[in-house]
């Protein structure tokens, strides 16, 4: 008898756990409460999957064997606490997934900023040196769908908070941590210990044999590994230089790397990737690249070309000599301060969205010294003009991007920059951190 997979949700992680489920003999239910978009919907019925849309049937889904969630749906969903009644557990793609790999290396990578960047990163240059290796996760494909469609030796897979809450057997040959600071804690009681927890599942069932590279200037993640007994050799990186042994530093004007005797360097003028965020996300993919055995010279040219994120510090068009720079997955004050801590010229900022509880005042220092002039995008932004208006002497208040895009080039002068680097959601005026990068490119090539 074939065992019953149920799955809440059917996105880009739903659909690909249901093609890999039916493609391996399961016997498929998909239910998702909203409307499914058409490219998924045509995919499960041409697999010939049941689904549901609009609404949950608890009777099909109470009877499932295994049960796969998405990731955007929270523990108190009233589905989910039903199935907690009856002894049900839900888990994530990634863990149902990771079943079917077989043979390959799993390089896992999370953060609360950075984990995007560094992933693809990474997979550059795993796929630039040669290797049969493939991207999933958090970023692009799910990995049931890479799993189920292009079966590779090595999965490097970025990893959210919720993705990480449903693993439990899940084990990552090599995992990565990028930093902890505060988000998405509505998801966490509002406590900033349960999302640490929550962060430190990345190193879940290592062993001996598995490594765990993580940054050694975040104040959280040093407090962890003093309470914490992780098995898997401990590789940091750090921007206030290198200590002895396996790990990486930035010295000076140079990245310094050292893995079992072999080094590496580099000038972080010669990088791609420029800011001392991207000296993380560099030093951690090179970590990545050396345990693999990548030669010095791939890491070299992998990093010295790297093209970037889209939508991550994207530097988009120069219009009358005022530089557009689209930092539009900058969605908490942490990315915004990496973004602003990168730029070397008078900035226009514009700043605003749904605003997660955020601390104005960590940017204060960098937007005294860095912007001009603020330009706010959200349908309430009463909190970021109380904030700076003592600071920065133009403040515009705008509810559309087209608007703010016009406000923010007339405010600029030749020389200066146009950083979009909300530090907020994207939901009050668009579908999402993409949707609202491509309305800011687009507003900026109708100037």
């Amino acid at each position: 008898m074939k065992k019953r997979l149920v799955i809440l949700g059917a996105g880009e992680s739903g659909t690909g756990a249901a093609l890999l489920g039916n493609a391996n003999g399961f016997d498929v239910f998909v239910s998702d409460a909203g409307s499914i978009k058409p490219g998924f919907r045509n995919e499960l019925a041409a697999a010939g999957i049941d689904f549901e849309e609009g609404e949950h049937t608890v009777s099909r889904i109470l009877n499932a064997d295994v049960l796969v969630k998405s990731p955007g749906i929270p523990d108190n969903a009233s589905i989910v606490k039903r199935l907690l009644d009856k002894g049900i557990r839900s888990i994530s793609e990634i863990e149902f997934a990771a079943g079917f790999v077989k043979n390959a290396k799993t390089i896992c990578i999370t953060g609360s900023n950075g984990k995007t960047t560094t992933t693809m990163l990474t997979y550059s240059l795993l796929k630039k040196a040669g290797m049969n290796v493939a991207m999933a996760g958090n970023v692009g494909k799910s990995f049931a769908r890479v799993v189920a469609e292009t079966p590779a030796d090595f999965y490097v897979i970025e990893l959210s908070s919720f993705q990480l809450d449903g693993m439990f057997n899940f084990k990552a040959d090599v995992a990565v941590l990028m930093n902890i600071t505060p988000d998405h804690l509505d998801r966490y009681d509002n406590d900033m210990q349960n999302y640490i927890n929550s962060k430190f599942r990345i190193v879940q069932n290592q062993g001996p044999d598995d490594v765990f590279i993580y940054f050694n200037d975040d104040e959280s993640i040093k407090k962890e590994l003093g309470s914490r007994h992780i098995l898997s050799q401990l590789i940091p990186f750090s921007l206030k230089g290198k200590r002895p042994g396996n790990g990486a530093g930035l010295v000076g004007d140079s990245l310094l790397l050292e893995f079992n005797k072999k080094t590496y360097e580099m000038s972080i003028y010669d990088l791609a990737l420029q800011g001392k965020h991207n000296a993380c996300n560099s030093m951690a993919a090179a970590i990545v690249g050396m345990i693999s055995g990548i030669r010095n010279d791939f890491i070299r040219e992998c990093l010295s070309d790297f093209r970037g994120v889209e939508h991550r510090l994207e530097k988009y068009l120069t219009v009358h000599g005022i530089e557009f720079i689209n930092d539009s997955k900058a969605t908490n004050i942490n990315s915004a301060w990496y973004a602003l801590e990168s730029m070397t010229k008078p900035t226009v900022l514009i700043l605003g969205g749904v605003d997660k509880g955020n601390d104005y005042s960590h940017l204060y220092e960098l937007v005294r010294s860095k912007v001009k002039a603020i330009v706010c995008l959200g349908k309430d932004n009463s909190r970021i003009v109380n904030a700076f208006s003592s600071i920065v002497p133009n403040i515009v208040e705008t509810q559309s991007m087209e608007h703010a895009v016009k406000s923010a080039y007339f405010l600029a002068e030749t020389g200066d920059a146009v950083l979009l680097s909300p530090a907020c959601a994207s939901f009050d005026l668009f579908n999402n951190y993409e949707d609202r990068g491509k309305q800011f490119k687009e507003a900026v090539r109708n100037l």
